[in-house]
């Protein structure tokens, strides 16, 4: 063979060889997922419920965990066990830098103070996002993320898991069909807090440990020393970070009724809430903490599904729903312990469920209705139900915007997220008061009218200030 020929057939065997490299992925067999088939994904927040969205985005490998962002280096040590190859930083902004070419996706499950900032960074660089619930620490927040993702065609989706469960998609089922009529009255309750809340502020006095960032904890919260009494679960009653009762189980126990009623902005609200008594006559005032508990009630306007106007309550802090004579005495309702519940009374009957609309009930003329004489199953299912939420986020990432639709995405997640954050913002409303003690005046005790379009309370501005909160210097949205 001449040197020509030779080198002729060394390319052409070359070729030949390097061809069997790129085959379809059926042929490599099955189960494969080609690297260019996953979504790459940086979690921001690695401990608690960080740890079991990023794992459950994860799915055993079938997507790629780049990077775990997390202030707190004793929060990852479990997940850096299982997720080796991740690159580990503290700070999102310096992880978007530098791995930002190679993130699709980015989930937050941090507290509540920092889900907007973190969320409307990643959108900004147009990331799909994954923000736990709730959405935001505030309406104003929840408002601009909503169009930032529509702005952005981005996949989007809140944490509330609930919201591809079975339970909501069979009682929208009933509703639709008719099981209960229309629907007035709503009634929610929750058995949280189950953190110290509706104490005074604890005291602080020790420095932040080396393991942890404190300053990038805050984030664009207004700066406090160290306070171990917050981390890493006790932060939720503060109103600098958390959103207490309402903020834990509203966008879990909320969800049903909105997705089923069609509910979307409330016209007002106003609420009552507990006090605790140390001295005779004067009860604590705690107004940077949450309440110990709370009612809240919300009027909403006729919604295209449901031709009525609703009236919603809500309950947290061991407060009850009432038990409706359209239910047996002995029937639990909610929850099998009774702990959270849902009740929807209607002109033809009463609707109940648990968490994530778990538990759906039917009941009519005293008695409970057989589910085999209620309206068929007519809507998809999300494979896996709620525990689903992350990888239905995942698939539609992978399919692009607009091409798959999610549960809880940002179009409905934020308005949503804002009416739930009316309960907080009446609560601290009714926290205002001129003067001290026994002769102060609490001129926030009265129902608030709400302007949706326009963010406003109508008849009490000094309620406005809770619409938006003030950032920290060099934190933006």
């Amino acid at each position: 063979m001449s040197n020509t020929s030779r080198r002729n057939f060394l390319q052409k065997a070359g070729l030949a060889a390097a061809s069997f490299y790129i085959v379809p992925r059926h042929v490599l067999g099955k189960g494969y997922t080609a690297p260019s088939d996953k979504l790459n994904i940086m979690g921001v927040g690695g401990g608690g419920k960080g740890y079991s969205d990023i794992m459950n985005s994860y799915n055993k490998g079938a997507e790629n965990i780049v990077a775990i962002v997390d202030v707190d280096d004793r929060q990852i040590v479990r997940i850096k066990k299982d997720l080796p190859k991740a690159n580990y930083y503290r700070d999102f902004r310096a992880a978007l830098d530098k791995e930002g070419s190679n993130v699709d996706a980015v989930i937050v499950s941090t507290p509540d103070h920092t889900h907007a900032t973190i969320a409307m960074e990643a959108m900004r660089r147009k990331k799909h996002v994954y923000v736990q619930k709730p959405l935001t620490h505030d309406i104003y927040e929840a408002r601009l993320l909503g169009e930032k993702a529509r702005e952005m065609q981005v996949v989007t989706q809140m944490g509330n898991q609930g919201s591809s469960g079975d339970g909501v998609r069979q009682m929208m089922e009933w509703f639709d069909g008719g099981a209960i009529g229309k629907v007035k009255e709503v009634y929610v309750w929750t058995n949280r807090p189950v953190w110290p809340q509706g104490i005074p502020y604890p005291a602080a006095g020790t420095p932040a440990p080396a393991e942890l960032d404190w300053d990038l904890w805050l984030g664009p919260a207004k700066y406090r020393e160290y306070n171990p009494a917050l981390l890493p679960f006790k932060w939720r009653g503060w109103w600098d970070y958390g959103t207490g009762a309402l903020g834990d189980m509203g966008c879990h126990l909320l969800d049903p009724p909105f997705k089923v009623l069609g509910i979307r902005d409330a016209i007002d609200v106003e609420c009552s809430v507990g006090s605790v008594f140390l001295q005779d006559w004067t009860p604590e005032y705690i107004p940077q903490g949450c309440p110990p508990s709370s009612m809240v009630t919300l009027h909403y306007g006729p919604s295209k599904k449901n031709n009525s106007p609703v009236k919603l309550t809500w309950f947290d802090g061991g407060l009850r729903a009432p038990h409706p004579d359209g239910i047996p005495s002995s029937e639990i309702i909610g929850d099998p312990d009774g702990s959270n519940g849902v009740i929807l009374i209607g002109s033809k009957g009463i609707m109940t469920c648990g968490t994530y609309g778990m538990y759906p009930k039917v009941f009519r003329n005293g008695a409970r209705v057989d589910e085999s004489e209620l309206p068929k199953a007519s809507l998809a299912r999300v494979k896996g139900g709620d525990g689903g939420h992350n990888t239905q986020w995942v698939e539609a990432c992978k399919a692009g915007f607009g091409n798959m639709e999610v549960s809880s995405p940002f179009d409905y997640a934020a308005p949503f997220t804002e009416s739930v954050l009316m309960g907080n913002l009446a609560i601290r409303s009714y926290m205002l008061r001129e003067g001290e003690g026994r002769n102060a005046k609490f001129t926030g005790r009265q129902k608030l009218e709400w302007d949706a379009k326009n963010m406003r309370i109508t008849n009490f501005d000094a309620a406005n200030q809770f619409v938006k909160r003030e950032y920290r210097n060099g934190w933006t949205l």
